[in-house]
C-alpha cells in the first residue's frame, strides 16, 4: 500500500471510531450527558462529548494496530500449520474458547442481575451477528476459503481488544463494556471489508508513476539525440 492510500486508510477508520463512539457513548451515557444540558453547561458538556470522540480516535487505533497483527498471525499461523485446512480448524477451535470465555468468565451471567444479562447477552449477540455478516461479505468479495479467518479475526481479535474493558471493576463497568465494543467492531469490519480496494488502488498508482517515470526517462533520452 502506498503511503497516500495508508494515509486515506487510517484517517477513514479513526473518523469512523471516533463517530460510533460519540454516538454510541451519548446514548449510554445519556443521563451524565443529560446532566450538563439541564444545567446549562454547554462547554462542559461539548469537552465530555469531545472527549469521546477521542476515544473513539484511541480504539480506532487499537483496532488498526491489532488488525496489522492479525495479518502477520495469520501468515504464521498457515505457514505452521502447513495447510490453510488446517489453520482453519485451529481458529475455529480458538474462536469457539474465546466465547466460552467471554460467557463463563468475563460477562459473568451468574452472578449478573437481570439487567447486567440482558446487556451482555445483547453484547455477545452483537458480536457474534456483526461478526457473521463481516465475514459472510468479506467471503463474497474475496474468496470463500476466508470466511473463516475473518469470523477469527472479528471475533477473536476483536475480544482480545476489548478485554481491557471487561477487566474493569469499577462502578460504571457495564457502561465502557458497551461503549467500547461497537467502534472495535465498525473499525475492524471497516478493515478486514475495505483494505483489498486500497491495496488495488496502490497498485494502480504505482503502474501510473511507473508509467510517468518511463515516459520522463525517454523524453530525457531523446533531447540529447535531438541536440546532436
Amino acid at each position: 500500500m502506498t503511503i497516500r492510500n495508508w494515509v486515506k486508510f487510517f484517517l477513514r477508520a479513526m473518523a469512523i471510531g471516533g463517530g460510533i463512539t460519540a454516538i454510541v457513548g451519548l446514548i449510554v451515557r445519556w443521563n451524565f450527558f443529560f446532566g450538563y444540558i439541564q444545567a446549562g453547561e454547554i462547554w462542559q458538556f461539548t469537552g465530555a462529548f469531545l472527549w469521546m470522540i477521542f476515544l473513539g480516535f484511541t480504539m480506532s487505533v487499537v483496532a488498526q494496530m491489532g488488525f496489522f497483527a492479525y495479518l502477520t498471525v495469520h501468515q504464521f499461523g498457515v505457514n505452521m500449520f502447513r495447510t490453510l485446512t488446517l489453520w482453519n480448524w485451529v481458529q475455529m477451535l480458538i474462536i469457539a474458547v474465546v466465547l466460552f470465555d467471554l460467557v463463563v468468565f468475563r460477562f459473568k451471567l451468574s452472578e449478573a442481575s437481570s439487567g447486567q444479562t440482558f446487556l451482555y447477552i445483547f453484547l455477545l449477540i452483537s458480536l457474534v451477528v456483526v461478526s457473521a455478516v463481516t465475514a459472510y461479505f468479506k467471503a463474497q468479495w474475496t474468496k470463500k476459503h476466508a470466511l473463516i479467518s475473518a469470523l477469527f479475526f472479528m471475533i477473536v481479535i476483536t475480544t482480545l481488544e476489548w478485554l481491557p474493558a471487561l477487566m474493569v471493576q469499577s462502578g460504571n463497568r457495564d457502561e465502557w463494556v458497551a461503549i467500547l465494543l461497537f467502534p472495535l467492531l465498525a473499525v475492524n469490519a471497516f478493515q478486514l471489508l475495505v483494505l483489498p480496494k486500497y491495496n488495488r488502488q496502490s497498485d494502480i498508482d504505482k503502474a501510473e508513476l511507473d508509467k510517468r517515470r518511463s515516459e520522463r526517462k525517454k523524453v530525457k533520452q531523446q533531447k540529447p539525440a535531438k541536440a546532436k
